[in-house]
């Protein structure tokens, strides 16, 4: 597995310098910016990763870079550098969506750790991501009467109850029943229920003739 690719946007060089060097010291590949704008645009060509951004510089500030990542849907997890007189503008930060401030002079570990926070913060939230697109994609693959009886099961329902309300047997809604599992990867009722309540129930299909 690769590095973990760390942006760090100063218009400090010695700063930037030092920062990066740390970083590249226990590990991480990092690209540096001179300033929010080289950081733009290199933004369409750069992968995911972190970006830790001092908070006063010129022509565009920290808190602004953060507000047009955001304004452009980049999810990439934001660290602010701050001064004590900036504290107001690092919390407003943290309400823009920021994950984390450090004030100057900041310690190296306490440094470190939010970047390993955020990064394992940033995986998490794909891997949810993931999961929530390949449970949408199992409940497309339900018919309709499948997804009746997977509504009726969610609904704390017994079999009997959804048989009669939908006019079939408890038979025809065992067979449903297992098709549902199957087809939603469900090892039992209440792993079911975890997967539907990540993901709203779309619209059921339209039932055919031979549902």
């Amino acid at each position: 597995m690769p590095p973990e690719l760390i942006h760090v946007v100063d218009d400090d060089e010695a700063a930037r310098d030092s920062l990066a060097f740390l970083l590249q010291s226990v590990g991480f590949t990092v690209k540096a910016h001179a300033s929010p704008t080289a950081f733009l645009i290199d933004l369409p060509a750069v992968p995911t990763g972190c970006l830790i951004t001092d908070l006063r510089m010129p022509e565009l500030d920290g808190l602004q870079l953060l507000r047009e990542l955001r304004r452009r849907h980049v999810e990439m997890p934001v660290l602010i550098i701050t001064g004590h007189g900036d504290i107001p503008l690092a919390v407003e930060a943290m309400r823009a969506g920021a994950v984390d401030f450090l004030e100057k002079p900041f310690d190296d570990e306490a440094l470190l750790a939010s970047v390993h926070a955020a990064l394992a913060s940033q995986q998490e939230q794909s891997r949810q991501i993931g999961q929530k697109s390949e449970i949408a994609a199992r409940i497309e693959q339900l018919s309709a009467r499948e997804r009746q009886v997977l509504e009726g099961l969610i609904a704390g329902h017994p079999n009997k109850v959804i048989a009669y309300d939908l006019g079939i047997s408890i038979r025809t809604i065992e067979i449903y029943r297992a098709n549902v599992m199957n087809k939603m990867r469900a090892t039992s009722l209440s792993d079911l229920i975890r997967m539907t309540m990540t993901v709203p129930l779309p619209p059921p299909p339209r039932q055919t003739a031979a549902e």
